[in-house]
This record gives structure tokens, sequence and C-alpha cells, in this order.
């Protein structure tokens, strides 16, 4: 194969890889919060804070995957 289709593959293997366990976090993120905020609804801001932050920190995970595909396809 080419170097440019080998470059290809990496960078679709790279954001591929890294954008499944925030997804998956994310989400299982956003369910732990809804059971919270339905089983004492009085801590919705509490939650919702929390929740916002490690949200914050999942989605960074997939940045730095999106920064390593960049780095491969470009380098």
């Amino acid at each position: 194969m080419e170097t440019e289709g080998l470059k290809a593959i990496g960078t679709a293997l790279a954001i591929g890889a890294g954008a499944i366990g925030p997804g998956i976090g994310i989400g299982l993120i956003g369910l732990g919060a809804l059971q919270a905020i339905g089983r004492n609804p009085e801590t919705e801001s509490k939650v919702r804070t929390t929740m916002i932050l490690a949200i914050a920190f999942a989605e960074a995970v997939a940045i730095y995957a999106l920064v390593i595909a960049l780095i491969i396809k470009f380098a």
C-alpha cells in the first residue's frame, strides 16, 4: 500500500477507537445523573454540575484522539 493509504487507515483507526470510550462514558454519565436526579430531585444542581464536569473530562479524551489522528494524517 502507499503511504497516503496507510496514513488514512491510521487516522481512521485513531479517531474511531478514540471516540468509542468517551461516547460510552458520556452515555453512562448521563444515565447515572438521570437516575440520581430521579431518586433525589433536590440535588439536581449539584448532580448537574458534577455531570458536566465529568462529561468535559471524558470529551478531553476524544480531543486527544483527534489530535493524534491529525498528527498521523499530516506528519
